[in-house]
């Protein structure tokens, strides 16, 4: 069953979206401030999040920008918020979709899913492992299998080829990965990634990478 963290502080918004959301076969959890919404993420594993943007403590963008720092799950922003400038910082922030309030929760349940599916993840996969083609990547273990077989990976490899099936459809830049990946430890030059990915393309069932020219990179989404 696929767990949700919903971080909210208005209860009857929280055991709104506790009730809809378990009804429609998700597992959930609570947060009512950015500080337990943190803790929570570092405690549990989670295959989304839906984070309100006006919280105490914490807010929305602070939760998302500290957890944007070491995981890539997938967020979903609610928000009474529907300024443009509050939407593009969400945005900026790689949230993966953005709800003004109030908003239906059937439309909800279905975006919900929707981001679940391009984020490769499937019900039994409880984020543990991705899918695509012949390639499976264990995500608790950093390794991977090609047609049943191991695959050797770098850690950075691994991350990079994570990325890639995480955001399918997407194209990532060189500065996305790295941003993501080195994040502030970095002061090269960005071709690094073009390294990675060359060594990525020898790899057994990594023949997928698709290269846009003067842009980044991309994996298409699987049919």
């Amino acid at each position: 069953m696929q767990k949700i963290l919903i971080v909210e502080d208005d209860p009857d918004i929280q055991e709104l979206l506790q009730n809809f959301l378990q009804e429609a076969g998700y597992e959930t959890a609570l947060a009512g401030d950015g500080v337990e919404a943190l803790s929570l993420f570092s405690a549990h594993a989670f295959d989304l999040i839906l984070l309100d943007l006006l919280l105490p403590k914490i807010d929305g963008f602070g939760v998302c920008e500290l957890i944007r720092r070491q995981s890539q799950i997938p967020i979903i922003m609610l928000t009474a918020l529907s300024g443009e400038a509050e939407q593009i910082r969400g945005l900026d922030l790689h949230v993966d979709d953005y709800i003004t309030k109030p908003f239906s929760m059937p439309i909800l349940v279905r975006k919900i899913a929707a981001v679940l599916r391009r984020s490769g993840l499937t019900e039994n996969s409880s984020r543990q492992t991705i899918a695509y083609k012949s390639l499976i990547l264990d995500l608790d273990n950093y390794s991977a299998l090609a047609d049943g077989q191991p695959v050797a990976l770098t850690q950075r490899e691994f991350e990079i080829l994570r990325e890639l099936l995480t955001h399918q459809g997407r194209v990532l830049t060189r500065q996305n990965l790295l941003d993501r990946l080195w994040r502030y430890d970095f002061y090269g030059d960005e071709r690094v990634v073009d390294t990675h990915i060359k060594n990525l393309r020898k790899k057994p069932g990594i023949d997928f990478i698709q290269t846009v020219r003067g842009v980044g990179y991309r994996v298409d989404k699987e049919n």
